[in-house]
């Protein structure tokens, strides 16, 4: 064969494995709503950055048939390219060879980027769209899960790692991405579960459909295990590509600062006014968030799960930052097993990828009753105490409003190594509120009145009580809190904060890792 003819032969190897499955499959993806797997790499990577690995490995099953049927690439796109210019490593499923379905060297080919993405430094980014582990293939390719499973814990807190589920995502292939740093699911065309609703029925004999059991909108507002549900793929594919600008290429590198021409020293006097002068009325903390941020600008995480907190990355004066925030309009704010999981993740991937965390706190304490406790209230909200006490980025805390009991304690307190902690005016720090407060210590003189009596003589301890706590002077006269800053200022105050702490240098003692209340 001829050099020329060699080269034609190369150009028509490559046009047969980037059509995948073939025109037919092609089309029927299109149908479902869903874009192929080389479209989704087209659309998510700066135009013409994108190197291929692996782009002529066929599958070497022999069983039940399967040998006669070969597609160059075995039904997984990988390597790597760059969004906005920074280098990231890629897989993207294509279900239109075998469902998509994971083989050996499916496995194989996504786990040599996952190590080429260790090496250099640089985030992996796995877009799925898979009926599973390829039943021809045995145990081959439940191997071929766990060699990824282990990557994935590998890279955990190394490089970023992101997954997009834009399609099926069923049985063990559900757990790579939950070991990842954010999930992405694309309403009505994705779901994840661990059994399906033929396996519920035959087991439990609850009938349930695949859109309720594991659909984008369950996890994302009741489950928790994904982080954005995306109207759509295009959505999905920017909120990739939006995260990352808040992100380091990995664990050594800082989150990259850009050009903010938003005054530092602008001043918000609508702040001043912000909170009720009814403590028990609610008002929305997100207001405050996007006052006091880069032009407004905030990227919420988990916006439909535990809605009581509220967490999210921003940028002060183009730093990156993370942010954790009680959520009043919610449940009061309070703090109960889902806010605490949330939050604690949120802490957790924020310091290991040297993001500062600014924490905005107005909460009431823990939620009280039977089904949190039996549900483990003590050890999850542990778990967000143990984030804030392990963390080592720059931590600054401002108190807003009531900072109550041990919740004052687990929200970034000065005693959890917060760095700056700040309060407003209007911030009260105590065990519990007045009338708690009078009810447990005023208890048996008050068994002795008449109601009359009781009721007067209540109102004056409460007062008495409020005088004592509902300010923020008795903490700040111990140093627990820095200074009481005018709300106006807040936005001043944080990046002055932040620049302060930006040199910082915080350690652990030595160990072979920690043991989190899980």
């Amino acid at each position: 064969m001829k050099n020329q003819e060699k080269v034609n032969n190369l150009i028509d190897r490559r046009k047969e494995a980037q059509l995948g499955g073939g025109e037919k499959r092609i089309e029927s993806q299109h149908k479902k709503g869903k874009y192929t797997a080389r479209e989704r790499i087209d659309m998510l990577l700066d135009e013409g950055s994108f190197e291929e690995f692996d782009m002529f490995v066929e599958h070497r099953s022999t069983n039940f048939g399967i040998d006669k049927t070969h597609y160059a690439g075995d039904g997984v796109i990988t390597g790597h390219g760059t969004i906005d210019g920074r280098i990231v490593f890629i897989y993207s499923q294509d279900f239109t060879v075998f469902g998509g379905s994971l083989s050996e060297t499916f496995a194989q080919k996504i786990c040599k980027v996952m190590d080429m993405a260790m090496k250099v430094g640089a985030p992996i980014i796995g877009i799925n769209d898979s009926g599973g582990a390829r039943i021809q293939e045995g145990v081959n390719s439940l191997a071929g899960y766990a060699e990824i499973f282990q990557r994935n814990i590998m890279a955990s807190g190394v490089v970023p790692q992101i997954s997009a589920i834009f399609g099926p995502c069923a049985g063990g292939a559900v757990y790579s991405p939950a070991l990842t740093d954010v999930v992405i699911m694309s309403d009505k065309t994705s779901y994840m579960f661990v059994t399906g609703p033929k396996v519920v029925k035959t087991v439990t004999g609850e009938i349930i459909e695949t859109e309720e059991l594991g659909g984008a909108n369950v996890h994302a507002s009741k489950s928790g295990v994904a982080h954005f549900r995306a109207d759509d793929e295009d959505e999905g594919l920017m909120l990739i590509r939006k995260t990352l600008e808040f992100l380091p290429q990995n664990n050594l590198e800082d989150p990259i600062q850009t050009v903010c021409t938003d005054p530092i020293d602008r001043i918000d006097d609508v702040l001043n006014d912000v909170i009720p002068e009814n403590k028990a009325e609610a008002y929305d903390i997100k207001n405050i968030i996007y006052t006091i941020v880069d032009k407004q600008e905030f990227f919420e995480f988990q916006r439909h799960y535990a809605k009581n907190i509220v967490t999210g990355f921003a940028k002060f004066h183009g730093m990156p930052v993370g942010i954790v925030a009680n959520q009043p309009n919610y449940l009061a704010g309070v703090l109960d097993i889902d806010a605490s999981r949330k939050a604690a993740r949120f802490v957790r991937f924020c310091d290991a990828f040297n993001v500062p965390i600014v924490t905005l706190v107005d909460v009431p304490g823990f939620l009280p009753g039977s089904k949190q406790e039996h549900g483990g209230i003590i050890t999850h909200g542990a778990k967000l105490m143990f984030a804030y006490g392990e963390a080592t980025v720059p931590k600054v805390t401002i108190t807003l409003r009531k900072s109550y009991g041990g919740a004052h304690d687990v929200m970034s307190s000065k005693q959890l190594r917060g760095d700056i902690n700040y309060a407003w005016p209007t911030a009260e720090i105590a065990v519990m509120g007045s009338k708690g407060a009078v009810e447990v210590l005023e208890a048996r003189s008050i068994s002795k009145m008449t109601a009359e009596e009781a009721q007067a003589y209540i109102a004056e301890k409460e007062k008495e009580y409020n005088d004592k706590f509902a300010n923020p002077y008795e903490a700040a006269k111990y140093g627990y809190i820095d200074d009481v800053i005018e709300p106006r200022n807040t936005r001043f105050r944080i990046i002055r904060a932040l620049k302060t702490l930006a040199g910082k240098k915080d350690t652990n003692p030595p160990k072979k890792h920690s043991n989190i209340p899980l």
